[in-house]
């Protein structure tokens, strides 16, 4: 399979938590893609383009965390009156 935007953000935006069974909520996670597309600069897919290539990608019930510069914006986005 070849590596794509999906698996590179992935990479740049998430973390695994092996010793957590909770995990980022559908939204909170398209949020961070979204946000990590305006500052990776790649172009936005379809959310249902992206939820097809997570169900091949993530696992629902491992722990999945936000990194980075991508989760940092999507916090602040989300949460204007912590700025």
């Amino acid at each position: 399979m070849a590596y794509s935007q999906f698996d590179r953000f992935l990479q740049e935006a998430t973390h695994r938590d092996q010793e957590s069974d909770s995990t980022l909520a559908p939204d909170s996670l398209y949020g961070l893609y979204t946000s990590w597309c305006t500052l990776s600069q790649h172009p936005q897919q379809a959310e249902h383009i992206f939820w097809a290539a997570m169900r091949d990608r993530i696992d629902p019930g491992q722990g999945l965390r936000m990194k980075g510069p991508a989760g940092a914006d999507y916090i602040l986005a989300s949460y204007p009156a912590l700025v």
